[in-house]
């Protein structure tokens, strides 16, 4: 199992919600996740109009995606967020908090213009270790 070890070098702001940096030792295997979002079964768009609903649709995927390589959410060190609007902020971070915890891994959250369909609110990639 690898180690995992949140950490900000001195004198940067070492922020209550995010890591600036996780080390990795003693990895043996390294997942890279495309961005995942909110998808019904059929691959059509899921909850649309509903950001939380998107939100939690895009964490559930990266969190099954994971598990089925034999990891956890506690596995994810690094995740990029795309919005397509920055005033999503305030409804993502609890919902963040629900899947990776208080002080989740590093992380960039990034306002789009649009995603791959027009009723996309967010998108989610994550890196993982196992």
């Amino acid at each position: 199992m690898p180690s995992l070890e949140k950490f900000c070098a001195a004198g940067l702001f070492d922020p209550p919600t995010y890591s600036q940096g996780i080390k990795v030792t003693g990895a043996q295997t390294i997942l890279f996740l495309s961005g995942q979002v909110a998808y019904e079964k059929d691959g059509s768009v899921a909850c649309r109009g509903d950001f939380r609903g998107q939100a939690r649709g895009a964490f559930d995927a990266i969190k099954t995606l994971v598990e089925s390589q034999g990891g956890t959410m506690a596995s994810v060190v690094k995740i990029t967020t795309y919005v397509t609007d920055i005033r999503y902020r305030a409804d993502l971070a609890p919902i963040r908090d629900e899947y990776l915890g208080k002080k989740g891994p590093a992380s960039t959250l990034v306002e789009i213009r649009a995603l791959a369909h027009p009723d996309w609110m967010i998108e989610i990639e994550a890196i993982a270790v196992i």
